[in-house]
């Protein structure tokens, strides 16, 4: 399923900052995802069936790709869908730079919802970190974590460290480095910042 998942995407191999402030060898171009969206939907009505386990009332999805997955799954299940947008926070470690908030037209509409996160693919999860955050502070919540492709283990650890299900289409095993640890650096590879976020 993995590959499945891939197939609409762009894969580059390299050194690269992804927007949690890790490095990593591994980049995909997430824009892709819905260039074709019949295979995205076909997907996304497969990981409703895992979310509508979970009992919830509104499905949210960190935009851009995350949201148009998450919507999809709200179709699916006919519930309530909401996104939360990335924004620029201070960070003291260089990590986790990306916050993600509720719009405050949406931030009422959550509150005492239980909210499913849905993103497309997740890796160190800045986007579902900042989601779920903001998704509390607005007195949701929030019931699971669900991706069409989940990279390595750090989100998995996440969700146990919060007490909720973690679903995906795919599992796919990725390299992600603190700057610090980063092998790449050591060996003195160029360091490519795709989206110049930071």
């Amino acid at each position: 399923m993995a590959e499945s998942v891939l197939e609409l995407l762009s894969a580059r191999k390299g050194h690269f900052l992804l927007e949690s402030g890790h490095h990593g060898d591994l980049w995909l171009d997430l824009e892709g995802l819905c260039y074709r969206p019949h295979g995205v939907q076909a997907m996304a009505a497969d990981l409703a069936k895992g979310v509508a386990k979970w009992g919830a009332d509104a499905v949210c999805g960190p935009l851009i790709e995350g949201a148009f997955v998450g919507l999809l799954v709200a179709l699916e299940l006919h519930i309530d869908f909401t996104y939360s947008e990335r924004f620029a926070r201070a960070s003291h470690d260089g990590l986790f730079p990306a916050g993600y908030r509720i719009p405050a037209a949406l931030r009422d509409k959550v509150r005492g919802r239980r909210v499913a996160i849905v993103n497309d693919v997740t890796n160190a999860g800045s986007a579902v970190r900042g989601t779920f955050d903001d998704l509390e502070s607005c007195g949701a919540k929030v019931v699971g974590i669900a991706a069409l492709l989940v990279l390595g283990t750090a989100i998995s650890e996440y969700a146990s460290s919060k007490n909720v299900p973690l679903i995906s289409m795919a599992q796919a095993p990725n390299h992600l480095w603190a700057p610090p640890e980063c092998p790449l650096c050591a060996e003195g590879d160029s360091l490519v910042d795709v989206e110049g976020f930071h």
